[in-house]
């Protein structure tokens, strides 16, 4: 696989996996792993909610574009925050090496999975539901996504061998 030097970039919602099954991938096809929220977050010093608390979503967008808008990687699995999809530079930046899998998972998965969504940085309107929110993304995650994985039903491990297949990791 050291012939292999483009970005994986997992998108998706929150909770779809893309944080877990991107750390397994890069273990899996012996790539560099990089989670934006991480990025972010040392960048500002700060968590992601308290970004949001203090600067408001609009603001937190902001920031997200901007940072992940100046990200430079090789060889990576980036795991990118749910609202990536929103920032125009961050998503050119991304693009321009990466192979962009949307980790699509139903509404109803996710909102299992998010049990803490108000101290996670999750950035969703207020009253504003997870299916909302999913109805909102999932035309700019479709629009974007080079690959889609319908993730329902699949553990990590299922989900990280689709993805090798789907990107052609394994021929590599």
């Amino acid at each position: 696989m050291k012939n292999f030097s483009r970005n994986i970039v997992l998108i998706g919602m929150p909770g779809a996996g893309k944080s877990t099954v991107g750390v397994i991938l890069a273990k899996t096809a012996g790539l560099f792993f990089l989670d934006t929220d991480i990025v972010i977050q040392e960048h500002e010093h700060t968590t992601l909610q308290n970004i949001i608390d203090t600067r408001g979503l609009d603001g937190f967008l902001a920031a997200e574009n901007k940072i992940v808008g100046g990200i430079s990687a090789e060889r990576c699995v980036i795991a990118t925050g749910g609202s990536v999809v929103y920032g125009k530079d961050a998503v050119a930046n991304l693009k321009q090496n990466g192979i962009f899998v949307y980790l699509k998972l139903d509404p109803e998965t996710i909102a299992k999975r998010i049990a803490n969504i108000k101290t996670r940085g999750v950035v969703i309107k207020k009253g504003q539901s997870i299916a909302d929110l999913y109805g909102e993304r999932r035309a700019l995650y479709e629009k974007y996504a080079d690959i889609t994985i319908s993730a329902d039903g699949l553990n990590t491990e299922e989900t990280v061998e689709e993805i090798i297949l789907q990107t052609g990791l394994d021929q590599v």
